[in-house]
């Protein structure tokens, strides 16, 4: 689940003493965090602030960092210099001192001190460049911008001008206060997003990532298009579960793509499947990306509401892209794979239960008993755990379990710097009042025309997302828009949910769009035909989020008959749409005919009975239209024969 979006980094070499060193931060990482998620120490009978576990997993994270990621792309590879060292020591420093003295710096934390001071300036200095090392200059030159502002804004003209903050407040209330390093951003990372990597991670490694590549082949493989169809299934799978564009990708294109490209797919077309395909995870329940995590502690609601709230627009998503693909197929004649290609569904069918009892197990805890979500996270890598010891050839050793504990710390790592980065950026927006000051001036833009809200909201977030991870721009816009837009009518959860979208939609949103580049890079494609071809094939999730603001139905708000007649008619629609995107339907499918589908495919998708004027008559119209076309298009279906 870390969350797109770093791009690729070298890893360094680390042995003898400092390589154990390392190993037992990245050890430490989720045995912490389990201690603390399972509120362990309570049982104990030890009182544990939340900001000292922060304090912890911040020292444990950005230390690592220092250790296994070198400075730049020339840097050597192999033993850690001098000065990775001593930022080692200073990251664990500014952590530790949280850790152990934290208890007695409550009552202080409004008081600088010189202790306070020089480790404020260096939290700053170490979170910074940790962020730069993993995620790249984006994320940094964003949070240095929002900090100069915060120090500076006294010289800025109305209606930026405000007080400006001195060095020494502004170092110690990012460092110690809880809208700084310790804010909503880490504190989400080392608890809900922790435990559902772990859950993912005890997966993977004790047999879950082949058994889902297994399971889609099985029963995807054998129908028209199957090696896509397979890619959509398999990568929708993996992104539940780790809800990361470009690992999904990664992970499984090295797999999809070349067998949609032998199966007669074209090269950019097989890498858009797959670059939309991986995207989707990040917005498809149980387990979406970090944004969604933190969705719920923004809008003070359960994890299970954000995740129910996803369902249909997420089922539209895919069933866009699943009739784009049968119909690409239908309309070149493409096949399946060959029986004996295929694993035996016998064989899939008698192991997946061992993998699939985990994720019942995540269902039941997180919308049944409402357990808080970590600790689902947790009991799903339990389950999955104890699950493994049924067969031999899934049943863990010593050594694959510290495996498996060494991966998770690992995956958590650069999380850790975009959690503490981001909180930098909330903290200055907090100590500088800009997040009220832009909020007022978006509502004063929008008192006219919600649309023009939206579509504003809409490309900030799709050009943020260009550099920032999905989170990152998820709760940036949050604090800046998220009041806004509320303010103008939108219900909370779909005014962040919107926001949301368009921060995910800029993965393969052009001219940066990481996850479809990656998945060119594999296919050997165009880069820019990629880009074009993975627009088309995700082009529903531009229009949906429009749709449900108004409506909210599709968030599955409302009475039960206009959210059950707003889903059939939204499925229809989503499939007409694929129908119009593709340009086949029984036959090559005329420009004419294919903007009239797309109409009436738009209308279907609004909700009847919503806030939109005149929903209902517009739900028929499009029914009335598509049933004409379809009609029409069956009946001369002999002509492409």
């Amino acid at each position: 689940m870390a969350d797109d979006d770093a791009p690729a980094t070298r890893l360094r070499e680390v042995t003898g003493v400092t390589g154990w060193f390392l190993r037992v931060m990245r050890l430490g990482v989720p045995v912490a965090g389990t201690f603390f998620v399972l509120d362990v120490q309570s049982y104990l009978g030890l009182s544990f602030y939340r900001e000292q576990y922060m304090g912890l997993f911040l020292a444990l994270t950005l230390g690592s960092i220092f250790l296994s990621i070198p400075a730049t792309k020339t840097s050597a590879c192999k033993g850690v210099p001098w000065y990775d060292m001593l930022l080692c020591g200073a990251a664990l420093c500014v952590g530790l001192y949280i850790t152990i003295l934290y208890p007695r710096l409550i009552m202080q934390i409004a008081y600088p001190s010189p202790d306070k001071l020089v480790l404020g300036f260096l939290a700053i200095i170490i979170a910074l460049e940790a962020t730069r090392r993993t995620v790249g200059w984006s994320l940094v030159i964003v949070a240095v911008t929002f900090i100069l502002y915060a120090r500076f804004n006294h010289y800025m003209p109305a209606p930026f001008h405000a007080s400006g903050a001195p060095w020494g407040k502004l170092a110690v209330s990012l460092y110690l206060d809880s809208e700084g390093v310790l804010g909503l951003p880490t504190m989400v990372i080392s608890t809900m997003v922790f435990a559902f990597i772990a859950f993912g991670q005890v997966l993977f490694l004790t047999g879950g990532g082949q058994f889902l590549t297994d399971f889609a082949m099985a029963t995807m493989g054998r129908f028209r298009g199957g090696p896509a169809k397979m890619a959509i299934v398999g990568s929708s799978l993996f992104g539940m579960i780790s809800g990361s564009a470009v690992a999904n990708v990664a992970t499984i294109g090295v797999v999809t793509i070349p067998m949609m490209k032998k199966s007669g797919y074209r090269p950019e077309v097989a890498a858009g499947v797959e670059a939309v395909a991986s995207t989707g995870g990040q917005i498809a329940p149980p387990v979406m990306g970090i944004a969604a995590f933190l969705m719920a502690e923004m809008l003070s609601i359960s994890y299970a509401e954000v995740a129910l709230a996803a369902i249909v627009p997420a089922l539209l998503y895919y069933i866009a892209l699943f009739t784009q693909v049968d119909l690409e197929a239908a309309r070149h004649g493409l096949r399946g794979l060959p029986k004996e290609q295929l694993p035996s569904a016998a064989k899939v069918a008698s192991i997946g239960w061992i993998f699939l009892v985990p994720l019942v197990v995540l269902v039941y805890t997180l919308f049944i008993l409402n357990y808080e979500p970590g600790k689902c996270g947790i009991a799903g890598a339990a389950s999955a755990l104890v699950m493994s010891l049924f067969r031999r050839d899934t049943r863990p050793n010593f050594r694959r379990l510290v495996q498996i504990l060494e991966s998770t710390g690992a995956a958590m790592v650069d999380l850790g710097a975009i959690g503490a980065t981001v909180g930098l950026v909330i903290g200055s927006i907090a100590i500088s009042g800009v997040g009220f000051t832009f909020s007022n001036m978006i509502v004063g833009i929008g008192q006219d025309s919600l649309v023009l809200l939206l579509l504003l909201t809409a490309v900030t977030g799709i050009i943020l997302g260009m550099g920032l991870p999905t989170g990152a721009v998820y709760i940036l816009m949050a604090v800046l828009v998220g009041s806004a837009l509320q303010e103008l009518g939108v219900q909370p959860l779909a005014a962040h949910m919107f926001i949301f979208y368009f921060g995910m939609l800029s993965m393969i949103t052009p001219p940066v769009c990481l996850a479809t580049f990656t998945a060119a890079s594999i296919a050997g494609a165009d880069h820019v035909k990629t880009a074009l071809h993975g627009m088309r094939l995700g082009a529903i999730a531009y229009i949906v989020p429009f749709i449900f603001v108004y409506s909210p139905a599709l968030l599955m708000k409302g009475t039960p008959l206009v959210i059950m007649l707003s889903v059939v008619t939204a499925i229809v629609g989503a499939v007409i749409f694929g129908a119009a995107f593709t340009g086949f339907l029984f036959r090559k499918l005329g420009w004419g005919v294919r903007l009239l589908l797309t109409a009436g495919a738009v209308a279907l998708l609004i909700p009847p009975g919503g806030a939109i004027a005149m929903s209902w008559e517009i739900n028929l119209a499009g029914a009335v239209v598509v049933a004409a076309l379809v009609a029409w298009e069956w009946g001369h279906r002999k002509s492409a024969r």
